[in-house]
């Protein structure tokens, strides 16, 4: 069984939204979460449509969220870039981490258009682009494109996780019970829940249980095991045609 993604039904936690709760949140805080939750097209700020369209599908990769609706990540990393909220930190042998955002995406595009004929990496079938980007997680410290590929798959990543996990969808497939303040949660401890939780309907380990462990196809992001099984064209399908 797959657990389902973002905004899909939470098998989970059925029933459960926290943003329900958002009336006991502090006014900032609320503001913040909700804001999260209304992206336009429009709002991009930093990337160009190109890149855009590079970004996407690769964030889509990385975290294996190609169903509709899910949590709206570019838009999230798009916002983070444009307002220069970074890590706070970086890699002396990486540019700072809007260059490296788009020196990575144009690097990955120009992989796809040297190995495939010419055709852009938005262009290729979901599994091809999985091997491009797998390609470059394995090449560990090798240098990719003038930049170390470790470091690139490391920002890839970081920004990718932050930005999922700050979304109250996330958080609805996580269970998790949102911001405790002013409220705050006097029921700590485990398997102790606040009133307005959810018991998980399916508490074993979703890693164990998963395609991975089963052999099966299915959601699979990018760093694990091939995707070639993921919904939507060019997955399974492709892979008679990939492997010649």
């Amino acid at each position: 069984m797959q657990d389902a993604a973002p905004g899909g039904p939470n098998r989970r936690f059925p029933g459960y939204d926290v943003r329900s709760q958002a009336a006991t949140w502090d006014p900032v805080t609320a503001a913040a979460v909700t804001a999260r939750t209304r992206v336009r097209d429009s709002d991009l700020r930093f990337f160009t449509r190109r890149e855009a369209a590079v970004a996407s599908v690769l964030l889509d990769h990385l975290l294996a969220q190609w169903d509709e609706p899910g949590v709206p990540v570019l838009h999230m990393v798009d916002e983070r870039l444009a307002d220069g909220h970074t890590d706070g930190w970086r890699y002396a042998d990486m540019p700072e981490d809007g260059r490296a955002w788009r020196a990575s995406l144009a690097g990955l595009d120009r992989d796809a258009r040297d190995r495939h004929e010419g055709s852009a990496f938005v262009a290729l079938t979901r599994s091809r682009q999985a091997r491009l980007i797998r390609a470059i997680r394995e090449l560990g410290d090798t240098p990719w494109h003038t930049m170390p590929a470790g470091r690139v798959w490391s920002l890839w990543t970081r920004y990718a996780c932050t930005a999922f996990y700050a979304h109250p969808l996330a958080w609805n497939e996580t269970g998790f019970g949102g911001p405790a303040y002013p409220r705050g949660y006097a029921r700590t401890g485990v398997d102790r829940r606040e009133a307005w939780e959810v018991a998980d309907a399916d508490p074993r380990d979703p890693v164990a249980r998963g395609p991975v462990a089963q052999g099966a196809s299915g959601r699979q992001p990018v760093g694990g095991q091939p995707s070639e099984g993921a919904p939507g064209p060019g997955s399974a399908a492709a892979g008679s045609e990939d492997a010649r």
